[in-house]
């Protein structure tokens, strides 16, 4: 019978370092686990391993300084993973200028980048037209919705509604006669149901007996 000879020194298959990036505009009812959950279902069918997850909450998308993001940089700089994924292209950044340069950064540090949902791969180069064009798409649509809010309130002013706060009345009598009397301005403001800085302005102030604040 022959031998057989066990090669034991077989190149093992190159470990991939994968970073998860979630995000969530409030902590009012969002919840980035979803994201995470199958961002990390992704992950583990492509035989990648997972480095670290990096979620930012009550985080707007259009800030370029976030503190998981800043922290996800941070590790890119430093090359302790080869690829980020994220759920959509729209929450890692809202503004095309910032994903240019990130872009630009992962691509530096040799960083792959991937968008779950719109299936955007930056390791190739269609990839990256589309990363660029869905960018520019996103920020062209708040721009619009930020332009249609400021005519819905130009709008209304032109219609003589008035905007913001309600105002209130403030008696600025009582105000002066709880002060007579040895109250704090704290406690004024506190029985009345007003803030400290309305009441001790309209103490201040030489309008009348009302004053509407």
């Amino acid at each position: 019978m022959g031998l057989q000879i066990i090669q034991g020194n077989e190149p093992k298959s190159k470990q991939v370092l994968a970073a998860i990036y979630a995000r969530v505009s409030t902590d009012n009812g969002q919840d980035p686990t979803m994201q995470t959950r199958e961002l990390a279902a992704y992950c583990e069918r492509r035989g990648w391993t997972v480095f670290d997850t990096y979620v930012d909450k009550g985080v707007s998308g259009k800030r370029d300084s976030r503190p998981a993001l800043n922290r996800l940089m941070a590790d890119a700089h430093a090359r302790r993973f080869a690829i980020i994924c994220c759920w959509r292209f729209d929450r890692f950044s809202r503004s095309v200028s910032h994903l240019c340069r990130a872009l630009e950064t992962f691509n530096s540090l040799d960083i792959q980048f991937v968008s779950l949902c719109e299936q955007v791969d930056t390791n190739t180069p269609t990839g990256k037209l589309v990363f660029t064009i869905l960018g520019a798409v996103a920020e062209g649509e708040r721009n619009l919705i930020a332009e249609r809010v400021r005519a819905g309130l130009r709008n209304a002013r032109a219609k003589g509604k008035r905007l913001g706060r309600p105002h209130k009345c403030v008696d600025v009598d009582r105000i002066n006669a709880l002060r007579a009397a040895g109250q704090s301005w704290r406690s004024i403001a506190a029985a009345m149901k007003l803030s400290v800085g309305t009441v001790y302005a309209a103490a201040r102030s030489q309008h009348g007996k009302a004053l509407c604040a």
